[in-house]
């Protein structure tokens, strides 16, 4: 193991449940031993950790138990402290912000420190606070595998359902910033995002949304469909699709099982793409991450914080995240930062 100049502690606080159920319930916080790291895994003190609704949705008992012992989270940032042997020494000291902290592994970012894989490690650019870097990883990384991950959207015309979420607000600014004419919906004020620079905003619970997409797209259909509620909104999407169009879905919690519209989509050639970041590969999800760097870098895309609070209040962080009334991500910050 190749190590930092600190000296590493042998206990660490950690927030953690060993069993499934309420924020109040099964969450705690508490010294825990310093993971072990292996030959292929690097070491980060972690400064900040961000919590995303498929957090809550596994303490809660969304997956079950897959492990005795659970620290929560698989979005953080902090700096890389220590490096395996297989991994490059250089990484040590970087600035960085990571992925799929707690995905298939019982040990996550709710924590002064994770060992983990350098393919899920980014560099945080040195003007992004560790709290921005914590928001990044999954939503970020999503957005923008929603936009690019079939190539250039600069010209085309797309529209990106549900644009006041997280990983929604993320995908407009990609796109827009790439070029795209971009439609966005939303049940909330339309402001924040005809200040991002949508082409038009429209309010899915009013009217006839479909119509009233096409209106505000020239009366043209789209190219490209982005879509959290990919099941429920799929019939209309098939109508808004331009032949031989992409729709794009990365979750589908009020429809998971949804009808299909067969033949509306097969006689427009329709691809239909379901995504999830935790399965992307490391060349893949580090382009995307340099696209993100990029914006971070010269300040063209915006990361809303709702609140931040001390790993010790992560009780209320989960509850915040659950009850959804929020704009931006909730993070926590670590005693050691």
């Amino acid at each position: 193991m190749t190590e930092s100049k600190i000296d590493l502690p042998a206990t660490m606080r950690a927030a953690w449940y060993e069993a499934t159920g309420s924020a109040k319930s099964v969450l705690q916080c508490g010294e825990l031993p310093l993971p072990k790291m292996s030959a292929e895994q690097v070491l980060v003190r972690l400064h900040a950790s961000g919590v995303n609704p498929s957090d809550v949705k596994t303490r809660a008992g969304g997956r079950g138990m897959a492990f005795s012992q659970i620290i929560p989270h698989s979005d953080g940032a902090g700096v890389v402290v220590a490096a395996g042997e297989e991994c490059d020494p250089s990484l040590i000291g970087q600035r960085v912000y990571l992925r799929n902290g707690q995905w298939g592994r019982a040990s996550g970012t709710a924590a002064e420190y994770i060992a983990i894989e350098p393919d899920f490690v980014h560099v945080l650019p040195d003007e992004v606070s560790f709290e921005v870097g914590a928001a990044l990883g999954i939503p970020a990384l999503t957005a923008a595998y929603a936009v690019f991950k079939d190539g250039s959207v600069d010209g085309l015309r797309v529209l990106i359902h549900g644009g006041g979420g997280t990983v929604a607000r993320l995908a407009v600014q990609l796109a827009i910033d790439a070029g795209a004419h971009v439609i966005a919906t939303t049940s909330g004020d339309p402001t924040d995002l005809q200040n991002l620079g949508c082409a038009g905003v429209i309010n899915y619970r009013t009217g006839d949304l479909g119509a009233a997409a096409i209106a505000a797209n020239d009366d043209l259909p789209f190219d490209r469909i982005i879509d959290a509620e990919c099941g429920v909104n799929l019939a209309a999407n098939a109508e808004l699709i331009t032949p031989k169009g992409v729709i794009v879905g990365y979750g589908s919690a009020l429809a998971p099982t949804p009808e299909m519209p067969f033949m509306p989509l097969m006689f427009k050639n329709v691809t239909l793409s379901l995504i999830l970041v935790y399965l992307l590969g490391a060349e893949e999800a580090q382009a995307y991450a340099d696209i993100v760097a990029d914006m971070l870098g010269d300040i063209r895309l915006d990361v809303p914080i709702a609140a931040t609070m001390p790993l010790e209040e992560i009780v209320s962080a989960h509850e915040m995240v659950e009850e959804g009334k929020r704009h931006g991500a909730v993070i926590l910050q670590m005693p050691s930062a």
